[in-house]
């Protein structure tokens, strides 16, 4: 039995396939998904999200979203949907461009260690940094 996971952003399918399990950061913190999960519904923070496979680990950097589990369907798989804002694939991720938005972030909290978009602009620029590190 294995996980049918489908990672939807408004500009494509970043990643459809099967898994043995899906691993995310949720508001309220990590879960893991194996196949019968229970249904659930989250809300996904930014953070790398594991899809764990036979042949692999795939990571992908997403910047929020939900999450959903449904029940499984009449051959036992169980399905994983998560829908995010923004979702990467590391090969899809500019090096440079993330370290330069990570600097320039640090360099504003460095002014303001309060300000909010400062503080989601470096965490968007650490995922990503993160993701590109695992591949």
């Amino acid at each position: 039995m294995s996980l049918l996971v489908e990672l939807v952003s408004p500009e494509r399918v970043a990643f459809s396939g099967e898994a043995d399990m899906v691993i995310c950061r949720t508001t309220t913190g990590d879960i893991a998904f194996l196949p019968g999960h229970i249904p659930f519904i989250g809300v996904l923070a930014t953070h790398p999200v594991r899809v764990i496979r036979p042949d692999g680990e795939v990571v992908i950097a997403v910047h929020q979203g939900f999450v959903e589990v449904s029940p499984p369907d009449e051959d036992g798989r169980t399905r994983v949907t998560i829908l995010s804002d923004v979702a990467e694939l590391a090969e899809a991720i500019d090096v440079e461009r993330a370290r330069a938005a990570r600097s320039s972030a640090e360099e504003r909290l460095r002014t303001d260690p309060a300000d909010p978009e400062a503080i989601s602009a470096l965490r968007r620029a650490e995922v990503r940094l993160s993701v590109t590190d695992a591949a």
